[in-house]
């Protein structure tokens, strides 16, 4: 067993009670499949991997406080817990400080309000296997897992489809969930930064497009 996999198995069983009670999709399983697509993507993009996996694993923290406040919670706020996680298991001050940086930076989009500021390939990394989970086939699913668990709608028509010029990551309640396709997801292929991601993104977002394409048909009973 390598460094990567006895650091995972040290925090696996603390992370998944952390994650034993969300119902939105950003779930243990969630934070496995970013861990498995963030190893992928290193291994053609470089990277300390350590650093990589164990962020990717870890990186979602701020959803559980934000489900136990009931108000946004932004990465950031994580890190003291995340910090304290840490100390668990045997890394080296320099990766714990890397690892938290990729934590804090890893909702950020180039249409967002606040744009990028990450600038190593760790983050870019982690922002990347983050953003392949939440589209294609997974993604449809977690987005009607996160709009039931908040009672949002599937779709409304009477509500226009948006044109956004840039997303708030602070208030991201969507009119249906139909519109959050069109105010993020159809939005990250093209926020992706590694190439390994760009090419993986490709074949997810054609995915959602035709999945669009068969809702719209299927909503309005035509065969």
């Amino acid at each position: 067993m390598n460094q990567v996999q006895q650091t995972i198995q040290c925090l696996e069983k603390k992370i998944e009670k952390i994650f034993s009670t969300d119902s939105s999709g950003h779930d243990i399983h969630h934070l496995k499949r970013t861990l498995n697509i963030a190893l992928e993507i290193q291994k053609n993009e470089g990277g300390d991997r350590l650093v990589v996996a164990v962020a990717s694993f870890l990186h979602d923290i701020h959803r559980i406080m934000q489900n136990e406040t009931g108000k946004y919670c932004h990465p950031k706020d994580s890190l003291p817990v995340i910090r304290e996680i840490l100390n668990s298991v045997d890394l080296s001050q320099e990766r714990i400080e890397k690892i938290l940086c990729c934590v804090e930076l890893h909702e950020e989009y180039n249409f967002s309000n606040f744009g990028k500021t990450a600038v190593d390939i760790e983050a870019f990394i982690v922002q990347d296997a983050d953003n392949l989970d939440a589209i294609g086939a997974m993604g449809i699913a977690r987005v009607f897992a996160f709009g039931g668990s908040h009672g949002i709608p599937i779709w409304r028509p009477e509500v226009p489809l948006p044109v956004v010029d840039n997303w708030d990551e602070t208030n991201p309640q969507s009119a249906s969930q139909i519109h959050h396709f069109y105010e993020k997801l159809l939005r990250l292929r093209d926020n992706m930064n590694t190439p390994t991601a760009k090419i993986m993104a490709a074949h997810r977002h054609s995915f959602m497009e035709n999945y669009l394409q068969e809702f719209f048909k299927e909503w309005e009973g035509k065969l």
